[in-house]
């Protein structure tokens, strides 16, 4: 007698799930390791940094590669991010007062996921310093620095797929920027 076709897909699918193809990195093992380039040991200070360990560290170094330097880029992920810090404003703004009008609420997102201040924030962890770009391109320009930090949200996001993990990433960096601003 002969097995049937889906009894055979489901035989595949259960080897395919409990056996997959790479290992996938737990919250219990911590991050996957990083290797010992330059740019790998700054990756690690950075998630330092922003209090958030990648399970996935290919979407750190997506993030914080510029569309100058190559086709793999994070600017998918800057989409992302910049949806998630405006949703982080908004919903800090009706968390502190439920009746704010719509204005209050759009102006504040809109603050919150400026170019200054999200270029202050990635200026803040040191992305300038991390992020790759090709020789003709300025690191510290501020559309370069901010596009970064949006990718690096917007990573955050997918790595823990979820944006719970990317709210409150973005709301550390958005508080130790004005902290740092007010102490100057």
């Amino acid at each position: 007698m002969a097995t049937p076709p889906s009894a055979i897909l489901r035989c595949l699918l259960l080897l395919v799930v409990a056996f997959p193809s790479h290992p996938r990195a737990t919250a219990a093992a911590g991050p996957a390791p990083l290797s010992s380039s330059p740019f790998d040991a700054a990756l690690a200070k950075l998630q330092a940094r922003i209090g958030y360990a990648f399970r996935a560290p290919d979407l750190l170094r997506r993030a914080m590669t510029h569309a100058s330097y190559s086709s793999e880029n994070g600017r998918a992920l800057a989409v992302l991010g910049l949806a998630a810090a405006q949703s982080a404003a908004a919903l800090g703004t009706l968390a502190a007062d439920n009746d704010a009008a719509a204005s209050a609420v759009s102006r504040r997102a809109s603050e919150a996921a400026s170019e200054a201040a999200c270029a202050a924030a990635g200026k803040h962890v040191g992305i300038p310093a991390i992020v790759r770009v090709a020789s003709r391109t300025s690191a510290s320009a501020a559309p370069v620095v901010c596009g970064a930090l949006r990718a690096l949200i917007g990573a955050v996001a997918v790595d823990a797929n979820s944006t719970d993990a990317a709210l409150e990433v973005f709301w550390k960096l958005h508080v130790l920027t004005a902290t740092t601003t007010a102490d100057m």
